[in-house]
């Protein structure tokens, strides 16, 4: 999905597993219950997926993953799945797709009707449908936003965004991701919280919570080197996943997926590796 990459200027022990179970997942019916499984943004492996989709799955399977968060790609929403081939993969595997990164576009009631079908609960804008820069434009993306929230719910979705680098700006010494945060409606617009992009620019992810209780049920959960703002595997970067960990139910995290970017060795290969370590 270059065009998503285009936009991106660029986020143990027993003590971890304790931290990290269980966290609350949500269902449709909001029926809140315990959730112990590790999600994964198949962004991670997307030449993987864009040469085998099943086959990938497969093995993301075989790895431990559990929830699964599609990206738009070349081929579509779901690597040249269907709807329907997707869903019913994920579910032999013992995987359920949760949720979706797609954008607002000329397809996006096309993207809300194939959600439905996949039997997703999120559905995630992941780029802004306007310019990156200016308080403006971001007044105008909440509005917007707000209209996707309703038009997801008609589906039985949730609607979500995922920030990265470019929204911690600052314009008249505001920032530029709270302006999307005070104009959206909570009960329409949630957020997914890419940890590692917030951490980079220098924020810290405790005063969000702190000021948006609740407004973070997903996550983007990722390692990363500040110095070359690039993502790596869990405990080789400088993101305190510990630590991250330990505030997930102060930012009402209820599910969260491993993004991986860059690799230092093959894809699949990091991601396990990445799995063990959150895991063990």
């Amino acid at each position: 999905m270059q065009d998503r990459r285009n936009f991106l200027k660029l986020t143990g022990g027993l003590a971890l597993g304790s931290l990290i179970l269980p966290y609350i997942a949500e269902s449709k019916t909001n029926e809140d219950k315990p959730n112990f499984k590790t999600g994964i943004q198949l962004y991670s492996v997307r030449e993987n997926m864009l040469k085998d989709a099943a086959g990938t799955l497969k093995q993301l399977a075989a790895i431990g993953y559990k929830e699964i968060e599609s990206a738009r790609s070349d081929k579509g929403n779901y690597y040249g799945l269907t709807p329907k081939e997707i869903k019913k993969i994920c579910s032999d595997l013992g995987m359920t797709l949760r949720s979706g990164h797609v954008q607002i576009d000329g397809k996006w009631q096309q993207s809300i009707d194939m959600a439905a079908e996949a039997g997703q609960t999120y559905l995630v804008c992941s780029v802004l449908p306007v310019e990156i820069q200016g308080i403006d434009n971001y007044k105008r993306a909440a509005e917007r936003f707000n209209k996707a929230g309703e038009e997801c719910k008609k589906a039985g979705l949730i609607f979500g965004y995922h920030n990265h680098e470019y929204e911690f700006e600052k314009e008249n010494g505001q920032t530029l991701y709270d302006i999307l945060l005070d104009n959206t409606d909570p009960k329409l617009v949630q957020m997914e919280l890419d940890l590692g992009w917030l951490i980079v620019t220098g924020n810290d992810p405790a005063t969000y919570f702190k000021k948006y209780p609740g407004r973070f049920p997903l996550w983007h959960l990722k390692d990363m080197n500040k110095a070359k703002k690039h993502s790596t595997e869990f405990g080789k970067g400088d993101v305190d996943i510990k630590g991250l960990l330990d505030m997930k139910a102060a930012s009402g995290m209820k599910y969260f997926f491993v993004e991986q970017e860059e690799y230092s060795t093959q894809p699949l290969e990091s991601l396990k590796y990445d799995y063990d370590y959150i895991n063990k």
